[in-house]
């Protein structure tokens, strides 16, 4: 078993308390514990980053809104796993729009179990105490961690408190809650294949024996949720240590700049929706047309990222498909919309003054992201927590619209929906209230980031609470 450690910093032997990255070999999921891995580093604790090969490059080539030098002091063990096939993603899945194609990767990254298992043992004979994060479906990975005594478990929730609190509301009974929202929300059908629902679930069996929970959220936004995770709990704790990406992302010269950063900067502020969904999407070629004439028949300005779900492995050398859009339609709309086919700075294109929307899946990554920029949300989601984060987004927080009903899910979104969705979005008063709502989000997040903030106090006792 292969590691590649890089770091900077201090020695272990200097250090009581090191922190231990177990991710979720999926991209929203690579992404969020590597930013709080910067986050952590900039309390002075060591951080290892642990994943497959594959997917530790991955996350480290598209690291994005910080300095690529500043992941340097990060400890990365890139572990060889069993080889395991990747498919191209399959558009046209009647099951559901679950990604299926990525299970073999998922799978293989199960046997990082004894690897980890001998890292955990060497940090523990080096540093006082160890402190693991692991993704909750990472969780038998990391399960000799409660055989180490000097080792602590926490397991860390890749969506938001609202989807996972409504899911403990429901065992308890749905009882009625001072101050708690819990507006109607879609149950789980459609939403796993059974394969995947079946992972879950043996993977949760073993976040029993954890010390603690994470979320990539706020108390800023979702106060009662958590406490209702609180409540669930028992006596464990729960920490809402986010957001954990970086709220304001530094400038580039224009050489630098991504061709749709150079395009945004030719455009006035709140006037260009941006459209991506992610990357387990792959849409049929049906839908991409449905969605190229509705973009181009609402006349609004628009950035669209048209690239398949990513594979198991990304850099397995297969050339990536490239969609066919309807005939003469980038001739047709040069100059209002730009068709991105690689890898978009997402972060870089919500936090641009000239975003005004986002047409989204919905993933909590995406979500989180956007709430942070003050970009109000299309609502599209497509699986896994997606139709129950579109909830919070368009009926708690109410800085989003509805473009596809999950109830609908397995019909063609026609163009004139799509159209319609838009320009709701982009020139009507009631997308304009959307965007001063998620103005006011944005800006309480931001407050709850700086010092006395509610976000800025749960992560300093968090780091107290791990180095006391």
């Amino acid at each position: 078993m292969a590691s590649n450690s890089q770091s900077k910093g201090k020695s272990l032997h200097q250090s009581h308390v090191v922190v231990v990255m177990i991710p979720f070999p999926a991209q929203g999921h690579l992404n969020q514990l590597l930013h709080l891995s910067h986050r952590i580093l900039s309390h002075n604790i060591p951080v290892h980053y642990v994943s497959t090969t594959t997917h530790i490059r991955q996350a480290t080539i598209r690291v994005q809104g910080w300095d690529h030098n500043s992941i340097s002091n990060i400890h990365f063990h890139d572990f060889k796993v069993p080889s395991f096939d990747s498919p191209s993603p399959n558009p046209n899945n009647s099951e559901t729009k679950f990604p299926s194609h990525l299970v073999p990767s998922f799978l293989a990254s199960t046997h990082l179990r004894k690897p980890v298992a001998t890292l955990l043992k060497s940090l523990s004979c080096e540093a006082k105490r160890v402190i693991v994060i692991h993704d909750s479906v990472m969780a038998s990975v990391a399960q000799d961690a409660t055989n180490i005594k000097n080792v602590e478990n926490y397991t860390f929730h890749s969506s938001c408190a609202f989807t996972t609190s409504v899911y403990f509301w429901e065992e308890m009974g749905r009882p009625t809650i001072e101050g708690l929202h819990v507006p109607e929300f879609p149950s789980l059908e459609g939403c796993f294949t059974t394969e995947f629902l079946d992972f879950i679930i043996a993977e949760s069996k073993f976040c029993e024996f954890n010390d603690g929970n994470i979320y990539n959220t706020s108390r800023a936004i979702e106060g009662k949720y958590i406490e209702l995770m609180e409540h669930a709990s028992g006596s464990k704790k729960v920490w809402a240590l986010g957001p954990f990406n970086p709220l304001t992302i530094e400038k580039k010269n224009s050489k630098e700049k991504h061709i749709s950063i150079r395009w945004l900067d030719k455009h006035e502020p709140n006037s260009v929706i941006y459209v991506s969904f992610g990357t387990t999407t792959t849409f049929t070629q049906e839908q991409i047309g449905q969605i190229a004439i509705g973009l181009e028949q609402s006349k609004q300005k628009f950035i669209w990222v048209l690239r398949d779900a990513d594979k198991g492995d990304i850099f397995d050398g297969n050339e990536v498909k490239r969609h066919e859009l309807p005939k003469g339609f980038e001739e047709r709309v040069e100059g209002m919309g730009l068709v991105v086919r690689d890898w978009a700075p997402q972060l870089e294109i919500l936090s641009h003054p000239s975003t005004g929307g986002f047409m989204s899946h919905c993933g909590w990554n995406s979500c989180i992201e956007s709430i942070t920029m003050g970009v109000p949300i299309a609502a599209w989601p497509m699986h896994s927590d997606q139709p129950r984060n579109t909830v919070l987004i368009t009926e708690v927080l109410r800085v989003g619209l509805v473009v596809k009903d999950w109830a609908l899910r397995d019909e063609l979104v026609t163009a004139s929906v799509i159209e319609s969705a838009v320009k709701r979005m982009m020139e009507t008063k009631e997308g304009d209230e959307m965007r001063e709502r998620a103005t006011k989000l944005k800006n309480a997040i931001h407050r709850s980031m700086d010092d006395g903030g509610v976000s800025r106090m749960e992560m300093d006792s968090f780091i107290a609470y791990i180095t006391s």
